[in-house]
């Protein structure tokens, strides 16, 4: 994809925010019939094409009926539901929490209502009467089902359903329950907290009393879903933005939220201030006048960094560095001047960051998308880039726009229209290729942005996106990230926290609930299928590193190992993918099957593995000579296992991968 289409609004507003100090006994009643949990139900007529996931028998969603109901404002709408909490409408499984109603019927009245899954399955449902006037009645839920789930109900007699909020359409309210995977995968101590796999762009202002743009727009979102990385700005324009010599290392500028040292800092540095640029505007497109004055303020900035992590994050190996952000030829924020200057410029940023921090990791050069990343570093590999780079950041889009209906596996299939160099696998073996050939041994590998938005053309609307688009979403957002960590990236960045403007409709996992365009700093969010998708992965596959795509997989069957840190147990993931099964057209049939044997253990053995679902749902898996039979779908499936010595032979190890 190329991300030029929205660079500049996009990364103008980020610089703007940073520099305004944001960067981005029973509870059921006994014998009530009211609510009714369901392991799965038959599609209705006219829902999405997608199919209902498998959870064990005995498990479900139950709310009682009605505890309270209480008179509340009059007015508009007629109907509206929603679950309060904490502002991420995110809960604990098994974890007791609310789902209200407002009514407001003329006349007395039968509330309907249902709860979807990811699938389109009915979870639970139930109906109660209503009084005439505005009510608000609380139900008392919870669920041993994590995942996410959507909301609808109506009035038997005054009809309506929910209105459309903010990007959210027409006839849901959302929640998620969050995965608990403990049980399966305790959690792995980490020797340092750098060693964390996944971060985030965008925020979300939930707290009671803040807004956009104070405060802090991280918590408790990100620690819900399990992001760790985020950016952090010293750029040379934003610190120094009229004269030279005004930042000061030895005064204390850490923003507030990351004190508490649970949220990692990338440390961004791009562009550069008016007074040092040749063209006398602030700019990313060109070096400074005077690398010497670059070097000297970057010095300054490796001492700040150097002195925050000690102080702030003792559990922290290094300190990150990005140098440039999509300086791509046809994007938002252009290179104009020489390759020559460009990597003199690094040199400068290098040798100036190095100066004071002995654990800089300086990272480049970030283009947008991971085949221009292998292309530049063809260009720019041989004219010395590389000795001025500690490790490399790229941002991970993989083709011309990343959407349900261009899932990162279109192009790899020979078959296909695509051409295979294209392809999202493909392209990140040609980078490793180019990071062996220039970075030194080791050298990390960061994916500094990557987001799947709705398909080209898309809006959003009330009646738009429906289930299956929202099911697509998931499964292609966390096979993307399952890739890029798969074949070799050392940690990546899902992009955009909640729905946006100025961008293609979508990227957020999250719906932005009080603009119809989206909008940056949201105050208001309910989750999509993807939040929930993405809070699964980061339980199951941050706390590990790499072993590599599986060998030999049929057409169509996609897989990638994983080994938990301190010599822990193995996670694979694996799915179905089938071109002609899977675009905004046909519909993406979340009923395409594939069966897959995975050897588990040796030969001559027998026993049962953990696998879980897109959501972090376990279920327990038999195998026998060592083999697990599977039945993969378009959504990744994460089987768990302890033999690590029979994927040895079984894996192709990212070329000049290092386990960090």
């Amino acid at each position: 994809m190329s991300t030029d289409r929205d660079c500049v609004t996009r990364r103008a507003v980020q610089h703007a925010l940073v520099a305004g100090g944001w960067v981005l006994a029973s509870m059921f009643g006994a014998g009530h019939a009211f609510g009714v949990a369901m392991n799965s139900a038959p599609r209705a007529s006219g829902d999405s094409p997608v199919a209902a996931s498998k959870i064990a028998p005995g498990d479900g969603l139950r709310c009682s009926a009605p505890a309270s109901q209480t008179g509340t404002s009059a007015g508009a709408p007629l109907l509206e539901a929603d679950t309060p909490g904490d502002g991420t409408r995110l809960f604990p499984t098994g974890k007791p929490f609310a789902l209200t109603f407002t009514t407001r019927p003329a006349q007395a009245d039968t509330l309907t209502w249902q709860i979807r899954d990811t699938w389109n399955a009915v979870r639970a449902s139930g109906r109660f009467a209503v009084p005439a006037g505005a009510t608000l009645a609380t139900l008392n839920c919870a669920s041993s089902i994590a995942g996410y789930f959507a909301v609808s109900a109506s009035l038997e007699r005054a009809h309506g359903q929910l209105d459309a909020r903010g990007t959210r359409p027409a006839g849901i309210a959302t929640f998620g329950i969050l995965p608990d995977t403990v049980a399966t995968l305790p959690a792995v101590r980490f020797p340092f907290a750098d060693r964390h796999r996944f971060g985030g762009q965008g925020t979300a202002y939930l707290a009671p009393g803040q807004h956009c743009c104070d405060g802090d727009g991280y918590r408790p979102v990100y620690t819900a879903l399990g992001l760790t990385w985020v950016n952090d700005n010293r750029n040379w324009y934003v610190e120094e933005p009229d004269k030279p010599g005004t930042f000061n290392p030895a005064t204390p500028s850490l923003t507030p939220f990351f004190q508490r040292g649970d949220l990692l800092r990338l440390i961004q540095l791009d562009g550069i201030p008016k007074w040092a640029s040749p063209t006398g505007k602030e700019t990313h497109s060109y070096a400074p006048s005077s690398l010497a004055q670059m070097k000297d303020y970057m010095a300054k900035v490796g001492a700040e960094s150097n002195r925050v992590r000690t102080t702030y994050f003792p559990a922290q190996r290094d300190n990150y560095y990005q140098v440039t952000w999509e300086p791509d030829a046809d994007g938002g924020l252009p290179w104009r001047d020489t390759d020559a200057h460009l990597v003199a410029m690094y040199q400068a940023v290098y040798e100036g960051i190095h100066r004071n921090d002995p654990h800089a990791v300086v990272m480049g050069p970030t283009y947008a998308s991971v085949q221009a990343n292998v292309v530049a570093m063809r260009r720019l590999g041989p004219q010395g880039i590389g000795r001025y780079m500690d490790g490399m950041t790229i941002h991970g889009y993989y083709d011309i726009g990343t959407t349900p209906s261009h899932p990162p596996e279109r192009v790899a299939d020979t078959a296909s229209q695509g051409t295979v160099q294209g392809a999202l696998a493909a392209s990140m073996r040609a980078l490793r290729h180019e990071m062996r050939l220039y970075l030194k041994p080791g050298a990390p590998l960061f994916v500094t942005e990557t987001g799947i938005s709705y398909d080209i053309g898309a809006s959003y609307g009330k009646q738009y996106p429906d289930a299956n688009v929202l099911y697509a979403q998931a499964a292609v957002v966390a096979r993307t990230h399952l890739i890029l960590l798969g074949e070799g990236a050392d940690m990546s960045y899902v992009f955009y926290l909640a729905d946006m403007p100025d961008a293609a409709p979508g990227y957020g996992v999250f719906f932005e609930l009080d603009h119809p365009q989206g909008a940056y700093g949201a105050v208001h969010i309910s989750p999509k299928p993807a939040a929930l998708a993405v809070a699964a992965l980061t339980r199951i596959v941050d706390g590990t590193i790499t072993l590599g795509p599986l060998k030999g997989l049929p057409q169509g069957v996609y897989a990638y190992a994983f080994r938990r840190l301190g010599g822990g147990k193995i996670v694979t993931a694996l799915w179905t993918h089938d071109n002609d099964r899977w675009n905004a057209k046909s519909g993406f049939d979340a009923n395409a099957t594939a069966n897959y044997r995975l050897r588990v253990d040796a030969a001559g053995t027998a026993g049962t593995v953990t696998a879980l679902d897109m959501m972090g749902n376990a279920s327990s898996v038999p195998y026998r000579d060592g083999v697990a039979d599977l039945k993969l779908s378009p959504a990744p499936l994460y089987v768990v296992s302890g033999n690590a010595e029979v994927f040895a032979p079984a894996v192709t190890t990212p070329e000049g991968y290092a386990p960090r």
